[in-house]
């Protein structure tokens, strides 16, 4: 199941890149939400399932689940998703005032 998520996410990579390097703000912002995607789903899965108790200290020496993993891409999810609220704010800003999204254009200089 492993080879599969990496595959998936080396999937999700390739298209975030194209995405990040292209010339419209909106796909800019939406391949850095799926580059975040990406590397949630990595997080997760080199954590690994593992099956087991709640981790509590005092009893018996049983196998227990790390909860590390789980935090992380929670913490990883609230910070991508203010982000990309940010940044898509940002944009419709720049469009409302400079009337294009294309950052060709909006760098102002025509001769290039």
């Amino acid at each position: 199941m492993e080879q599969v998520m990496m595959i998936l996410i080396g999937i999700l990579v390739s298209v975030a890149t194209y995405l990040i390097l292209s010339r419209n703000m909106i796909r800019v912002i939406i391949g850095t939400a799926v580059l975040s995607h990406a590397v949630n789903l990595l997080i997760i899965t080199v954590g690994g399932l593992k099956t087991g108790n709640v981790p509590l200290l005092g009893h018996g020496v049983e196998p227990f689940t790390d909860a590390l993993p789980q935090a992380l891409v929670l913490t990883a999810i609230v910070i991508s998703f203010a982000t990309t609220a940010f940044l898509l704010v940002l944009a419709y800003y720049t469009y409302k005032t400079n009337g294009s999204d294309d950052f060709k254009e909006l760098r102002g200089m025509t001769d290039e």
